[in-house]
């Protein structure tokens, strides 16, 4: 039986990529260029330092370094409200697959953060 691997990094990485496609389709303006800026960096974020999650020294040092992963998915998630309250991007439906991405790993990083708090706690 062949059984699809869910890898977490590999998940990261792709949203990275299709929030760089989003940070292209923005307005060259001076709010499309700000928000440009902000986005591209918190966009690589996660990617970057769940990567650095891996190699943790301490749970503590895992707890940590996601805590900033979920800290920049917020962020994202975000700017992603406000591209498509102000249509940014149309149609703004373009960004609700992207949307539901950044809640989905939103969801997956908090409750690691909580596993990871509950084994501290249970040692």
């Amino acid at each position: 039986m062949n059984q699809k691997k869910f890898d977490l990094e590999d998940r990261m990485v792709k949203y990275t990529c299709r929030m760089i496609d989003v940070v292209e389709a923005l307005p060259n303006s001076r709010a499309g260029n700000y928000i440009a800026g902000q986005l591209i960096k918190s966009c690589h974020s996660p990617t970057f330092n769940y990567g650095e999650a891996q190699a943790a020294e301490s749970r503590n040092d895992f707890i940590h370094k996601m805590g900033v992963v979920l800290k920049e998915l917020k962020e994202c998630r975000t700017a992603l409200k406000i591209i498509q309250i102000k249509e940014m991007i149309k149609p703004k439906e373009k960004l609700n697959q992207v949307f539901e991405e950044t809640e989905e790993l939103i969801a997956i990083v908090a409750k690691s953060i909580a596993t990871a708090k509950k084994n501290k706690n249970s040692n």
